[in-house]
């Protein structure tokens, strides 16, 4: 009897081992698949349509994607709220890169009153892919949810940016693709949505929305020839991250949006290269959601927070001297 149960626990223990040795191999192989090999079997972007559409398209990782997306063929249609911005860059690519450009000014944080304006832009044109990149954070470091200034309009403007664009401008580019057969939506998510995050509650709520929403999409439209890709970029260097020094960890925008480009067709979610990738399991494994939920956590992060918001404020003291000094 006693041999009966040894054999069974043997048994057991190695359709364990052998359940997480094909886990962990199959995780490894996509991840080479996907990060490595995508770098020399890339999918043909132009195979979707003729323009592409980006979102926040004049500066960070919009911009960085619209100039990328123009080097592999497509023409651009640029949207974002400065008009100059939005000119500068579109004679930016169709000098460097010979494509046509459009642009379209529009304001996120207005809301529903200018997708009118946009689907009239959009009117006619061979949309291929729509970037969903715009978005804002509601405040720029950490901080809890009541201490946001002009906390009102803020958030509406974060909600607006960062969700509502999303759906809208995909209830309007979705209906010509799924006619055609064929075309492609990456939506720009982030790290921050992979776990709540306190003290960027709004941000990471949102977020997560976006990662759920393109993910449910892509099971309702692939079997259409639409795929719905969601990026979660953990930290690059663009204005919202205070333009941090490019390092192994940060990536540039440029870098980011040529790796994270890569990877279509080879998965419908992704870290987008794989830095990224790498940081998001490591922490997964020492910093998971229940840490980062503890009062102990929250604490320490208050601290931390404090401490550059007083670094930050004697910066701008010290600047703000400098200047009355001046003759």
């Amino acid at each position: 009897m006693e041999t009966v149960f040894n054999s069974g626990l043997v048994a057991i223990g190695g359709f364990t081992v052998l359940f997480y040795f094909l886990k962990f191999s199959w995780k490894f192989w996509c991840g080479v698949r996907v990060y490595v090999l995508s770098e020399y079997w890339k999918t043909d972007l132009r195979k979707y349509g003729q323009w592409a559409v980006v979102t926040g398209a004049t500066s960070g990782i919009g911009r960085a994607y619209a100039d990328e997306l123009a080097k592999r063929g497509l023409d651009i249609l640029l949207i974002s709220r400065s008009e100059e911005k939005l000119h500068t860059v579109a004679r930016e690519i169709e000098r460097l890169h010979g494509r046509k450009t459009r642009v379209i000014q529009a304001d996120f944080t207005e809301g529903h009153a200018i997708y009118p304006a946009i689907a009239e832009g959009l009117h006619n044109l061979d949309i291929g892919i729509l970037v969903n990149n715009v978005g804002m954070n509601y405040v720029g470091t950490l901080r809890f949810f009541l201490d946001v200034s002009s906390a009102e309009k803020r958030i509406t403007d974060v909600i607006n940016c960062n969700i509502l664009s999303v759906t809208q401008m995909t209830r309007l580019v979705l209906p010509h693709m799924v006619e055609k057969g064929k075309g492609l939506i990456i939506n720009v998510s982030s790290e921050a949505a992979s776990h709540p995050q306190p003290l960027l509650t709004l941000y990471t709520a949102t977020k997560i929305f976006v990662t759920y929403f393109s993910r449910c999409l892509n099971t309702e439209y692939s079997s259409q020839g639409v795929t719905v890709q969601c990026v979660a970029p953990f930290t690059v260097s663009t204005n919202m991250t205070q333009n941090m020094t490019v390092n192994a960890f940060v990536k540039s925008a440029p870098d980011y949006a040529y790796e994270a480009l890569n990877t279509v067709g080879h998965s419908s979610h992704t870290s987008g290269c794989l830095s990224h990738a790498l940081q998001h399991v490591a922490l997964n494994i020492f910093f998971p959601g229940w840490l980062r939920l503890s009062p102990f956590c929250v604490r320490q992060m208050e601290k931390i927070c404090n401490r550059r918001r007083e670094h930050y404020d004697n910066i701008q003291e010290g600047e703000l001297t400098i200047k009355k000094k001046q003759p």
